[in-house]
C-alpha cells in the first residue's frame, strides 16, 4: 500500500508571510491541526506550522496572532513523503522523527496532500485493509511517537508480526496519592 492511497488531498497550505491568525483560520475552516508552509514565489514546501506552534508563539510573545507571522513560529526542518512511498517507510519516518502528520509533496517539492497517523489508524480498523500487520504496526508507530523525547533511546525498530499477549490485571486501587497543587 502506498501513501497516495491514504493521503488527504489537496493540501491546504499557508505562506510563510501569512499571519498566525490566517493560519489558525485555515486550520479551523479545514478541520486540521497542521499546515504545510509554502514559499509565495514558487509554492514549494518551506516549513510546517501546527496549532500548538501557533498557541505557543502567541503565549510566549504576548502578542495577538494577527501581529505574528507564520515564519516566526513554523518548523523549518520538514520531513515529507512522496505519494508513491510505501506505508512501512512512512511509519519508519514517523517513528524516527516522532511526527504524527507529514506533508506529501510532488517531484517539484510542492505539497499535494497530507498523511497522518489518524489516516493509518482508520485504514487499519477496516476489515478489508490492505495494510500488512495493520493494528500492531499502527500501535507500534503511535507508541514510538508518543514517547516523551527525553525517554527516546536510539534503537533499531523491528517489525511486529504478532501482537504482544499480556495477562489482564484488575486495576489497582491508588493509596496515598495526593493531587498536585
Amino acid at each position: 500500500m502506498k501513501v497516495e492511497h491514504l493521503m488527504s488531498s489537496p493540501a491546504t497550505t499557508c505562506n510563510a508571510n501569512d499571519t498566525l491568525e490566517t493560519a489558525a483560520g485555515l486550520m479551523w475552516d479545514h478541520d486540521c491541526g497542521a499546515l504545510p508552509v509554502v514559499r509565495e514565489e514558487d509554492g514549494k514546501l518551506t516549513g510546517m506550522i501546527t496549532d500548538r506552534d501557533i498557541c505557543m508563539a502567541g503565549y510566549t510573545q504576548g502578542r495577538p496572532l494577527g501581529d505574528l507571522l507564520v515564519n516566526s513560529a513554523m518548523a523549518t526542518h520538514v520531513v515529507a513523503v512522496k505519494p508513491d512511498q510505501g506505508i512501512a517507510e512512512l511509519e519508519q519516518l514517523m517513528i524516527k522523527h516522532q511526527l504524527r502528520r507529514l506533508p506529501v509533496v510532488d517531484r517539484d517539492g510542492k505539497p499535494i496532500g497530507m498523511i497522518s497517523l489518524g489516516d493509518l489508524a482508520r485504514e487499519s480498523a477496516l476489515p478489508s485493509t490492505r495494510m500488512t500487520n495493520a493494528m500492531p504496526s499502527v500501535a507500534r508507530t503511535l507508541a514510538a511517537i508518543a514517547t516523551p523525547r527525553h525517554e527516546v533511546v536510539s534503537a533499531p525498530v523491528v517489525a511486529v508480526t504478532e501482537p504482544a499477549r499480556r495477562p489482564i490485571e484488575a486495576p489497582r486501587e491508588k493509596t496515598g496519592v495526593q493531587a498536585r497543587t
